[in-house]
């Protein structure tokens, strides 16, 4: 099973973006999702992001994984 989380493109860089995931900051890598533009939501998963997702959807994940944490812990 693989997961991946819905994070924002806050900058770009050639084929790296700066991203936000839950307020926290990381880089990742563009390079299969070339078409992706600041302000994008892209599903991460191991530092690439693999799929451009809308805002309901983003939203929709976030909410299911905040769930599945509360329940957990």
């Amino acid at each position: 099973m693989c997961v991946a989380v819905p994070a924002e493109i806050i900058s770009i860089d050639g084929t790296e973006a700066e991203v936000n995931i839950n307020g926290a900051r990381r880089r990742a890598s563009i390079y299969l999702t070339p078409e992706a533009q600041i302000g994008d939501y892209v599903l991460l998963h191991a530092g690439f992001a693999i799929r451009i997702i809308d805002l309901a959807e983003a939203r929709a994940t976030i909410k299911l994984l905040r769930d599945i944490s509360a329940a957990s812990g």
